[in-house]
């Protein structure tokens, strides 16, 4: 295996990376950002991976979820705090009614930068670069806000570093606090269908943890009742930055992306001869691959061995987007694939991506009802294969938007123009998204039990 060190990538042929007008701006704009303090460590990196490899085991569930693109105008603590309470209610709903602890990780704190299907778009007669995302460039339809620009780095770390403040703040200071769990609720979803479903589970845990209160087992002696672990991640497609990101550990000599505790490889930059998956080789952050249709499973075997050459637990996830028609004709394939060569992997669902349609109103949107059908779609395929399928990886948002439609509340095409605030792919609201979790809890311990006698079974 050749020799890897931090720059090794800039040798390889890269995709969607953006060409700066002024390469000695960028420059010094990394070179700083190189002097900044990480935004993660490596310890809670290895944490991370540790109730990963928990997962691959069937004992835990993987929770990932968040904005399709972090926005520098929707940046705010209110937004933040929802979207957190929207992960401890769906999370909240799984290990309750599934029997199993969930790990918490974050498409936050450093999702900004978007591949983009086409380099450029259209507006009439007139046609500039695509929206790469906050990070890189701006997305109003002018030729000034369209040209990337480095300086956009800086505003990224500081969003970055401000949202894990406050995030570590809500995991540790009493906000996560299962008896404040009746605070969890929004506004607007005590309207909504799950609100009875939810007061209900409410309910059962108060009296649960009131029992457990009167045999001496409380928030005083165990923290776990008032605290959570909460990882953040993003998509590592902007490799300068990533590059400018990644410290070696003072403990251990290893090298770790600080930007996020975990990142993935799209599905649009997973080449085995590319920079993206060159980069990922050498750093120990726990890494995702992103699987679509066109994903051979030969393929994602090589990448796999080479971003994990010792097999280790809790590295590797492999998050598939295959559209809910589509997942009985190519996760097989690769399930066995996989099985066949005895590679350690966490198998997650992405039902987001490859259910984008355009409505009859011209906007992008998911139909809820193709999105829970690819996750019980992959779930049969899972139990068929016997396999674990222990994840859930999801674009959503705390706030009431209207991006896709369906759900419990009916949210038709029509409807979509309302509340529809996207930075690019549409998302599910916070009542979609609590459905979601109420609807596919059952699957996931239905699952996870088989898995585990199927691994019995195997040793």
């Amino acid at each position: 295996m050749k020799k890897w060190n931090i720059n090794s990538w800039r040798k390889y042929p890269v995709k969607h990376i953006p060409v700066y007008p002024e390469a000695d701006e960028l420059d010094n704009v990394l070179n700083k950002i190189r002097s900044f303090p990480p935004l993660v460590f490596a310890g809670e990196t290895r944490h991370l991976k540790q109730q990963l490899a928990e997962v691959v085991d069937g004992k835990a569930f993987l929770l990932q979820g968040g904005d399709c693109a972090e926005s520098f105008a929707e940046f705010n603590p209110d937004n933040i705090r929802d979207y957190f309470k929207v992960i401890l209610q769906m999370s909240l709903v799984m290990t309750y009614s599934a029997s199993l602890p969930v790990v918490k990780l974050g498409r936050i704190a450093g999702q900004f930068s978007k591949p983009r299907s086409a380099p450029t778009e259209k507006q009439g007669d007139l046609e500039l670069p695509s929206y790469l995302g906050d990070n890189i460039n701006a997305m109003e339809f002018t030729k000034k806000a369209r040209v990337p620009d480095p300086k956009r780095l800086f505003k990224a770390y500081s969003q970055s570093a401000s949202t894990l403040n406050l995030l570590r703040a809500f995991c540790h200071g009493g906000f996560a606090d299962l008896k404040k769990v009746h605070l969890w609720n929004l506004g607007y979803i005590k309207k909504s269908p799950q609100a009875k479903k939810f007061k209900e589970l409410e309910d059962k845990i108060a009296d649960a943890l009131a029992f457990m209160d009167a045999c001496g087992i409380n928030a005083d002696f165990n923290r776990r009742l008032k605290t959570v672990n909460f990882w953040t991640s993003h998509e590592a497609l902007h490799l300068p930055f990533e590059e400018s990101m990644t410290r070696v550990d003072s403990t251990t000599g290893e090298y770790h992306d600080t930007s996020a505790h975990f990142v993935w490889i799209g599905d649009r930059t997973r080449q085995l001869d590319g920079g993206h998956v060159e980069f990922c080789r050498g750093i120990e952050n726990p890494i995702g691959i992103k699987c679509g249709p066109t994903s051979k499973g030969e393929e994602i075997v090589k990448i796999c061995n080479l971003l994990n050459p010792i097999n280790e637990k809790g590295k590797i996830t492999l998050i598939s987007r295959f559209g809910h028609k589509n997942v009985e004709k190519f996760l097989p394939k690769l399930i066995r694939s996989i099985k066949k060569e005895g590679i350690n992997v966490i198998w997650s669902c992405d039902p987001m991506h490859g259910n984008t349609i355009k409505s009859t109103t011209g906007f992008k949107t998911r139909p809820f009802n193709d999105v829970v059908s690819e996750v019980k779609n992959v779930f049969a395929v899972h139990q068929s294969e016997g396999s674990y399928a222990g994840g859930l990886h999801i674009e959503m948002t705390g706030q009431n938007v209207t991006e896709c439609t369906g759900g419990a509340k009916n949210i038709s095409d029509q409807d979509l123009s309302s509340r529809y605030h996207t930075q690019c792919d549409p998302r599910l609201n916070a009542d979609q998204a609590l459905e979601l979790a109420f609807l596919i809890s059952d699957e996931i311990k239905k699952n996870s039990t088989y898995a585990k006698n199927s691994i019995r079974a195997a040793s």
